[in-house]
């Protein structure tokens, strides 16, 4: 019991039961709203737009899209943040504006975007991409002013400096942090994803849970949110998967530490 209580199954099981709760809720007019659907026409609903291929369909541009703005977000992130851990002037120079620009939500960015690059699959880019590059920059400016003094030292001793020191020593102790960034700008991808088809797009899931809402389509409604949490479930399980792949060095060092 100790053991069950311990894994992942109890969490597993929590669920298995709000689902029922929900079905029962409907089934039994616990909830009295045609805003209310059983859960099981919910995935009987996925089920049929999954088949006839619309699901698929919908969710395709939306999955470029978001690793496109992803992928800029995280490749500028790193770069600026390396930058800005490891000189000074740079640091001075973007930190102020970075603190002016972070706080800002990213939807509030919408409208500017919309009006200089219009409503094309650029602005939803551009909009992805700026809200996956602050939590990234963040954690690699963390991540290069964390790197031990030592292994500095060490290696400015062997003659080991610039870009061998940044490839070498820097970013391999910062890319715990680095990962950790990545990780919080995916599922923040996966949102401004979403929001920016709602406010401007013709496909995309966003515009997919949208056009079911006005249309009054509640299942199909309810089965677009159903795959958008099996879909960012799914993301962050295989970015858990490299993660531990690519830093299965660190892991080993920090259970040693450990032990």
């Amino acid at each position: 019991m100790k053991r069950l209580l311990a894994s992942r199954w109890l969490g597993v099981a929590f669920i298995v039961a709000l689902l029922i709760l929900w079905e029962l809720s409907s089934a039994f007019g616990w909830v009295s709203s045609l805003s209310w659907p059983r859960i099981s026409a919910v995935f009987r609903a996925l089920w049929e737009i999954s088949v006839s291929g619309e699901l698929f369909g919908e969710l395709w541009p939306s999955l470029w899209r978001m690793f496109a703005g992803y992928f800029i977000g995280v490749a500028f992130g790193v770069l600026i943040g390396l930058l800005m851990g490891s000189f000074r002037t740079i640091y001075s120079l973007l930190e102020p504006v970075t603190e002016v620009l972070r706080p800002i939500p990213s939807p509030a960015y919408v409208p500017i975007a919309i009006l200089f690059l219009g409503i094309d699959d650029e602005m939803k880019i551009f909009m992805i991409a700026f809200a996956s590059f602050f939590p990234v920059l963040l954690n690699s400016y963390s991540g290069v002013r964390s790197v031990d003094p030592v292994l500095l030292q060490t290696a400015a001793t062997f003659g080991v400096r610039g870009t061998r020191l940044l490839w070498q020593i820097v970013l391999p102790s910062a890319s715990p942090y680095i990962f950790t960034g990545m990780r919080i700008s995916l599922a923040v991808a996966l949102i401004v994803m979403v929001i920016s088809e709602m406010v401007a797009a013709s496909n995309g899931i966003g515009y997919f849970i949208l056009a079911a809402q006005r249309g009054f389509k509640i299942r199909e409604m309810f089965a677009g949110v159903v795959t958008l949490a099996i879909v960012g479930y799914a993301l962050n399980r295989i970015f858990l998967a490299i993660e531990n792949f690519v830093l299965a060095w660190y892991q080993g060092y920090t259970q040693q530490q450990r032990n």
